[in-house]
């Protein structure tokens, strides 16, 4: 059985190709030339070929000798990667953590995560801005933002967080004065509140196998869902809402889920950050937080 190369071997060989003569290799590697001489026979001994043809004036590689080049400089390579990702991990985040979000699941989620984490590393400070706009995190010099919904394609890096469920509320004070909410085609008698940014107000639900489109002229649009869920809270119609928003009135009594299993298809959350070959330990943490404090409606755990 034949001898394994090790990788101070490889790096002696890579070395003296790379630098074209034993006298210039020895000298980046803090040795002298007949011990690098030695280090190749070795090798060309364990492998059982000739790699190098040696003459006065130059070295030059065999046809074996030029394959097992770019094969050793590839492991090198892979080698120096492997340990550069432990080092990340192994450092304490520090700096400061530029985030981005939506304006409503910035304050209502994002605020949670950013507290827990400048908590857990005193050494980082951190920086938010909430809107939505659509940010470009590279030139606005944003380390992470959160983003609700299908990602375009981009070169950015992205960690799915989980996904937001949705359901349809109404407060007490108005289902007392409506007519009955047993199905879905109930919806026609009643005052519907959409939360419509632009175009025509149109909610796709679905329950199941069941998808219903529902097109009627709604009491009220609004281009942000807090505003959309303190109406419904007024007894003004029935709302659709992500369930984070909603859970904590409908355990206090002041929303009812009504219609229980519909609702639009579930939307995904993710974490983007610049594509690097080597992720900055603040961001790594700070998206590893994220992912493990949100649960399937956007809440916080921990």
């Amino acid at each position: 059985m034949a001898t394994t190369v090790d990788l101070i071997e490889m790096q002696a060989f890579v070395t003296v190709v790379t630098r074209g003569s034993f006298t210039a290799a020895a000298e980046d590697l803090g040795t002298d030339k007949a011990r690098v001489s030695r280090i190749v026979r070795r090798i060309e001994e364990k492998l059982g070929a000739r790699l190098l043809n040696r003459s006065t004036r130059r070295l030059g590689l065999t046809e074996v000798g030029r394959e097992y080049f770019e094969r050793a400089s590839s492991i090198l390579m892979a080698a120096e990667a492997a340990e550069a990702v432990v080092a990340d991990r192994s450092r304490a985040p520090t700096g400061r953590l530029n985030v981005t979000a939506g304006a409503e699941f910035g304050t209502s989620r994002v605020d949670g995560w950013i507290a827990a984490f400048l908590h857990r590393w005193p050494a980082v400070t951190a920086h938010a801005e909430y809107t939505n706009r659509l940010v470009d995190i590279i030139h606005e010099g944003i380390d992470v933002a959160i983003r609700i919904g299908p990602l375009d394609d981009s070169e950015l890096s992205a960690r799915r967080l989980g996904e937001l469920a949705y359901g349809l509320y109404a407060a007490p004070e108005y289902l007392r004065g409506a007519a009955p909410l047993r199905t879905i085609e109930d919806l026609d008698h009643h005052d519907l509140i959409m939360h419509a940014p632009r175009g025509r107000p149109v909610w796709t639900l679905v329950n199941g196998d069941e998808t219903v489109k529902v097109t009627k002229t709604p009491r009220c649009t609004i281009d942000n869902t807090v505003s959309a869920r303190n109406l419904a809270l007024s007894g003004l119609g029935v709302v659709q809402l992500p369930q984070y928003l909603a859970d904590p009135y409908v355990a206090e009594g002041a929303l009812f889920h009504v219609l229980p299993g519909w609702g639009r298809l579930p939307v995904p959350v993710h974490a983007v950050f610049a594509s690097t070959r080597y992720v900055d330990p603040k961001v790594r943490a700070f998206v590893d937080l994220c992912r493990d404090r949100f649960d399937g409606n956007g809440e916080s755990r921990g």
